[in-house]
């Protein structure tokens, strides 16, 4: 069983990270134009969702590691798409 929550753990923080890094690279203006919180306010939230999952994969217990598992999946799945068009001056057929 403990092999088990172990995978989940990492998981999680596989997911969190990828959503740190996806917060990271979104460009500031792109938050406030689609009214979604600042990016340093998703960048501060995902980075301790991020540490505390990080913790959990490592000792192997964590309580508040499905929390930053929600804000990851917040992000991914409400805020990215909202902002991820804003900024980019690709054409109707992409970048090229």
């Amino acid at each position: 069983m403990g092999l088990i929550w172990q995978a989940i753990y990492i998981a999680i923080f596989v997911t969190s990270l990828f959503a740190l890094v996806e917060a990271v690279r979104t460009p500031s203006q792109a938050f406030p134009a689609m009214d979604k919180q600042t990016k340093g306010m998703w960048v501060a939230i995902l980075g301790v969702g991020t540490g505390l999952s990080l913790l959990a994969a490592l000792s192997g217990s964590g309580i508040f590691t499905f929390l930053a598992l929600v804000a990851a999946l917040i992000f991914i799945l409400d805020v990215r798409p909202a902002v991820r068009g804003v900024g980019r001056s690709d054409g109707p057929y992409g970048p090229w």
